[in-house]
């Protein structure tokens, strides 16, 4: 019989989201590939499912995965697993699941759960397109060019400590986007909330998150128009022209507009650039 890899998602929380099949491929695999054993044999006990565990996670899965390849090539049945969710989003498993497709061994993939489609529904941001950023980066000029790219709805993981910082660098570019804050969804003390990046910003400036967070993140709701947009330029380089600093104008016209200020100062700088570039071809034309 020829072996194969079967991709089987876990909860996320709760241990009742587990599906049939996947405990079906469970009790019949004959090595069961895990991120933690210790978390993995919870489940295990929980549904009277015995196997053979072996540690696969992202500091190992490199000199492992050839190791397990071999076991599917010689009609081994491998399960594999993480310790919540759907392995390879965000969790190991990439690297085995090429090893075996690149050596022609079957792999099958399960549903089951998943935190980031979980909060894309609950957040009730539209869910027509969107993407996965898996978790946000640290570095604030990386994070400002995810929060910036364009692609609808954006599902992001990231940690209760630096959400609420998350949070401001979105509102600095964007006070009206449409965000939820899912928390330790399918568990206890699920949670979400939703409002806009400056609301939410607000609030957990004041009131820290704890547990696992999933952050969507919306279109914007209130895009302004050309003509609204070369309206807040105009304000703004008025001020600059009567004497105020430019950063602190442009964050006085984007409070007044709802445009972002990090915006504004751009285009009044690309405006700048664009006048002094006319004026240096006009006076060469001379």
């Amino acid at each position: 019989m020829s072996g194969r890899l079967v991709v089987c998602p876990t909860p996320i929380g709760n241990l009742e989201d587990v599906t049939l099949r996947v405990l079906s491929a469970l009790r019949e695999a004959d090595t069961i590939a895990c991120e933690d054993t210790r978390r993995t044999r919870v489940l295990l006990e929980r549904y009277g499912v015995s196997g053979e565990l072996v540690a696969y996670h992202e500091h190992n899965e490199r000199r492992r995965a050839p190791e397990l390849v071999e076991r599917v090539r010689a009609g081994a049945t491998v399960a594999l697993v993480s310790d919540a969710g759907m392995p390879l989003v965000s969790d190991p498993g990439y690297v085995l699941v090429r090893a075996c497709v690149a050596a022609g061994v079957a792999v099958e993939v399960l549903p089951g759960p998943s935190a980031a489609l979980a909060a894309l529904v609950a957040s009730a941001l539209p869910a027509d397109r969107w993407r996965f950023a898996g978790y946000l980066p640290r570095r604030e000029g990386e994070l400002r060019r995810v929060l910036s790219e364009p692609g609808g709805t954006l599902v992001a993981f990231e940690s209760p400590h630096r959400l609420a910082a998350t949070l401001r660098t979105l509102a600095d570019l964007d006070p009206g986007r449409p965000v939820a804050v899912c928390r330790e969804l399918t568990k206890v003390h699920e949670e979400v909330v939703r409002g806009s990046s400056r609301e939410l910003a607000e609030r957990y400036a004041a009131e820290p998150a704890r547990g696992e967070v999933v952050l969507v993140v919306g279109a914007r709701a209130d895009r302004p128009t050309d003509e609204a947009q070369t309206a807040a330029v105009d304000a703004l380089a008025r001020l600059v022209e009567a004497g105020a600093r430019p950063r602190a104008a442009a964050g006085i016209v984007a409070e007044l507009t709802g445009e972002s200020a990090n915006r504004l100062y751009g285009a009044l700088v690309e405006r700048r650039d664009e006048e002094e570039e006319a004026a240096e071809e006009d006076a060469s034309s001379r």
